[in-house]
């Protein structure tokens, strides 16, 4: 792709986002196309969390030994769990670990490609294509700030997969690993994600963070000081932002009638806004599961919130 940026070009991108919600609270050349190194490896972790048993145990292909860059050191037939190949590959990037699960997941490389492709579009990411699974320099495997942090949203709301790119210390059956991610042992409420560097992508950083019950993730791609940068954009996202909670408890009233949400919602706002609520008619005619009215929330004039109210 001819307008790949690359970190021979200067291209740098940024974007940081609230999980739940996938609200954009920083961005900048967040839509550059780049190369993301070993951050790829987000999405081959993901399709092994919701596809594989990790507790099976495989035996290495020949194709996954002495594989270039990063490595867990695989040997040839040696038997090892998924489980632990997903340790070495997200605790210490092993790219020797990435083929042996692609392999183990699609029968080869190029199947297990197609199905990181096929997973990037049903999350809805339009500016990104995998050649590999783990992130060697290829000029067809480019992603940008935007859809890696959205791939990177998706995965975070995988159980098995955050407690995964948590983890600081993992003890195996067969092998163990010390996460390489300083983030981790660096910021309060770190609890993810993954790190990557090539020549041609320069230096690239997924992280995460979780308090009072907001995460943020940050991307931060072809950035020389990706943690101290990746922890300034989220401590500045933690200073201006808030999560707001709209109980469904809560009663409203339209037209002398109590009404109220059927579920609990949060929205992402900033510290010091002061919301409008607003309670309207809605149209009855559409299927709306019997709701009398409709709950509106405004910052300044922008709508940020609208649900049904359903009389009690």
């Amino acid at each position: 792709m001819s307008d790949i940026k690359y970190a021979n070009a200067d291209g740098k991108a940024e974007i940081a986002m609230e999980l739940t919600k996938g609200k954009v609270l920083y961005e900048k050349n967040a839509d550059y196309k780049l190369p993301m190194a070993s951050t790829t490896k987000i999405m081959t972790a993901l399709l092994i969390c919701e596809d594989c048993d990790l507790d099976e145990v495989i035996t290495v292909p020949d194709e996954a030994v002495g594989i270039e860059g990063s490595s867990i050191y695989l040997k040839y037939s040696e038997e090892i769990s998924v489980r632990d190949l997903l340790y070495g590959l997200m605790l210490r990037s092993g790219n020797d670990a990435a083929t042996a699960l692609a392999i183990h997941h699609s029968g080869s490389v190029t199947k297990f490609v197609e199905d990181m492709n096929k997973k990037a579009s049903e999350i809805g990411v339009k500016d990104t294509n995998f050649s590999n699974p783990s992130g060697l320099p290829d000029e067809n495997h480019y992603t940008t700030a935007r859809d890696l942090c959205l791939i990177a949203r998706y995965a975070m709301n995988n159980e098995v997969f955050g407690e995964v790119v948590a983890c600081k210390n993992y003890s195996g059956k067969f092998r163990s690993f010390t996460n390489k991610n300083k983030i981790l042992f660096t910021l309060d409420g770190a609890n993810g994600v993954k790190t990557g560097y090539t020549v041609k992508a320069g230096r690239c950083l997924v992280s995460s963070a979780k308090r009072d019950g907001m995460d943020v993730i940050c991307v931060v791609l072809n950035c020389y000081d990706m943690y101290e940068r990746s922890v300034e954009i989220i401590e500045n996202c933690f200073s201006k932002y808030r999560l707001e909670s709209i109980s469904g408890d809560r009663i409203f009233y339209f037209k002398g009638k109590a009404c109220r949400l059927i579920n609990d919602y949060t929205v992402c706002i900033e510290r010091d806004a002061d919301l409008i609520y607003e309670v309207c008619d809605t149209d009855l005619s559409a299927k709306n599961g019997g709701a009398i009215a409709k709950l509106n929330i405004f910052y300044q004039k922008d709508l940020i919130f609208s649900e049904f109210l359903y009389s009690i």
